[in-house]
């Protein structure tokens, strides 16, 4: 086939999916309600919307901080420009007060607004499409018992042609299929309901999977860098990166419901997550999430071998990192590196050190961190910065030093790599 004729194929076949994208049913009213959840008491639907709602961490981006809950106008940074968050109170003129439940639905299982429009996946109706019938009516219960806030949207703030249905609707094309949750018949009740929140409601994978030059995620958990963000979501899957294969199931689950366990903590962004949201969920369903998550196939469980230079010069560097981490990290983390947990997690085996990517690392040593204030770990112990006290070369050498001791065999990385970071926002 000529070159000709193969492009006026691929653009035909792109027209045929803009057209499709753009005609996908708007007034598409799901399946029905069940017969339980049309008997439950109006309280207890709240109830259960409310608890659902922090499932799905709503607050975190619908929220501005400092302002009225669910009142919309945060901007979510994208490589693509911002994106400004919705109002969802039930204010009829600025919110969703004239919305029914079918328009509901609709918005978390076909990402369409009431009027029709394409929404941005920074909402993350990719995952929220798995959502049942039942979950949604129960948030959309709750979100009508908010007050309501007057406040009109903001528009979008995206560069050409980010900022037009015709784009939004290629993306669609390419990358969202309507679907629905299919328990697996041979697994557990428990296991199928980790699933349905780690894939729904828990959206894992929009910030655990890498994406495309268009923002494309295959959602399988194989681990990113969060764009824009500039911190790295590990593989959940890979024993080199997250390593739930050698965890107890009972660490991963005190780990997503206090932020922190015997064998790790969470800084960055999980931090956020595990504060506003995991850690009000039942102590049921996260153990229902860590039982899935451990089940997960493995992939990349090994780190691909590093031989290190013996080239006086890499010598020297890792040697001055020696002497870095004695003076301002030995007193918490010990000269072994195995730290007193939880307080100070442990620095020798820590597999968020020896990742490919060391984004995070650096970024802690930059800028410090604090793990979440939550039930299970109310007086966290904090990180304190150190990018006042270090140069990037002088970071570089510590972190260095760190992905290669104690037994850890990783890459050393170069004060380029650490200015990549020192300017990147902290949220």
């Amino acid at each position: 086939m000529r070159r000709g004729s193969k492009l006026t194929l691929a653009v035909g076949a792109l027209l045929l999916a803009l057209l499709a994208g753009l005609l996908w049913p708007r007034h598409d009213a799901g399946p029905p309600p069940s017969a339980a959840s049309q008997a439950l008491p109006l309280a207890d639907k709240v109830a259960r919307g409310a608890y659902l709602a922090r499932a799905g961490d709503c607050m975190a981006c619908h929220t501005v901080r400092g302002g009225a809950q669910y009142a919309g106008g945060r901007a979510l940074q994208t490589p693509f420009g911002a994106v400004i968050s919705p109002n969802i109170t039930p204010d009829v003129a600025t919110g969703i007060g004239a919305w029914s439940a079918d328009d509901f639905w609709h918005a978390l299982h076909n990402g369409r607004s009431r009027d029709g429009r394409l929404l941005y996946p920074a909402f993350p109706y990719p995952n929220y499409t798995l959502v049942t019938r039942d979950d949604s009516d129960a948030l959309y219960a709750y979100f009508k018992t908010i007050p309501p806030v007057r406040q009109p949207n903001a528009p979008h703030r995206l560069r050409f042609p980010y900022d037009s249905q015709v784009a939004l609707a290629a993306w669609r094309a390419l990358y969202f299929r309507p679907a629905a949750f299919r328990p697996e018949p041979a697994r557990t009740a428990e296991w199928n309901r980790g699933a349905y929140l780690v894939q729904g409601l828990g959206h894992c994978s929009a910030c655990h999977s890498a994406r495309d030059a268009l923002g494309g995620s295959g959602g399988e958990l194989s681990g990113g860098l969060v764009p824009v963000l500039g911190w790295y979501a590990p593989a959940l899957t890979s024993d080199a990166e997250a390593g739930l294969g050698d965890w107890a199931v009972g660490d991963i689950a005190q780990l997503l419901h206090t932020g922190v366990s015997p064998r790790a903590t969470v800084f960055g962004p999980m931090a956020e997550v595990v504060r506003e949201s995991l850690q009000h969920l039942s102590a049921a369903d996260v153990q229902a999430m860590a039982l899935y998550l451990k089940s997960l196939p493995r992939t990349g469980d090994s780190a691909p071998p590093y031989e290190r230079s013996n080239a006086p010069q890499a010598v020297a560097f890792l040697q001055a990192g020696a002497r870095l981490y004695d003076k301002h990290c030995a007193e918490c983390h010990g000269a072994d590196g195995r730290g007193a947990p939880p307080a100070y997690p442990p620095l020798a085996g820590n597999r968020a050190l020896t990742m490919q990517d060391a984004a995070n690392p650096i970024r802690l040593v930059l800028n410090g961190g604090f793990p979440p204030g939550t039930r299970g770990n109310p007086r966290p112990y904090g990180m304190p910065p150190f990018s006042h006290a270090l140069n990037d070369v002088e970071v570089a050498q510590v972190v260095s030093y760190l992905r290669s001791a104690w037994g850890n065999n990783a890459a050393p990385v170069t004060s380029a790599d650490v200015n990549r970071y020192r300017s990147v926002p902290l949220e």
